[in-house]
């Protein structure tokens, strides 16, 4: 399944960051990681101290992925609307979810502080630097005044979240697609020009 240029504990983090996603902290063995990492027992434990080692290193790596995929729309050109409007239109597995979001509903994962670290630091990154999007376009006159920037980044982060809900629950990207839409309808620029 990986590359034969891969090392073995990339594949061990490759293999354990795809089943966190598919199946849960629960539901991926150790077993089922080295199956799908082509690796034995012996490497698994060579290179990791166990099991929750492991994830927590598969889980930096899938936040890291986020926190690149997010900036490379955010931290392009154009309006505070342009780039926000990217970051919510970009390519995404909607069906699939979020691959950190989904960690949130994982009590194993939540009740571990070390675990959830990762998890609670990209979510703040993230609305940190959406609310920074807010008030650039705030002091540029795009967006009403009324606009609070914290609140406006949490309302970003909990539709792209929540329409990763909606969506699986439906089977359908529809519902995450109406909530993008409405979204960005409500932050439609302000028109100075008349």
């Amino acid at each position: 399944m990986y590359s034969g240029f891969m090392s073995t504990p990339e594949r061990l983090i490759e293999a354990t960051r795809e089943l966190l996603w598919e199946r849960g902290y629960v539901g991926t063995s150790p077993k089922a990681i080295q199956q799908q990492a082509g690796a034995g027992q012996g490497s698994m434990y060579h290179h990791f101290a166990g099991k929750p080692d492991l994830a927590l290193s598969a889980i930096r790596r899938t936040a890291e992925e986020m926190r690149a995929a997010a900036e490379a729309t955010l931290g392009g050109g154009g309006t505070a609307y342009e780039r926000i409007s990217a970051y919510l239109l970009r390519e995404r597995d909607v069906l699939r979810g979020c691959p950190v979001g989904r960690l949130t509903m994982d009590p194993e994962i939540i009740a571990s502080a070390e675990l959830r670290a990762p998890v609670d630091e990209t979510l703040d990154w993230l609305r940190g630097r959406l609310a920074g999007i807010v008030q650039e376009g705030l002091d540029q006159g795009e967006f009403s005044a009324g606009l609070t920037p914290r609140e406006i980044a949490a309302a970003v982060v909990a539709t792209v979240q929540g329409g990763y809900v909606l969506a699986r629950a439906s089977g359908s990207p529809d519902a995450f697609d109406a909530g993008v839409r409405g979204l960005l309808s409500l932050l439609a620029p302000v028109d100075t020009t008349q």
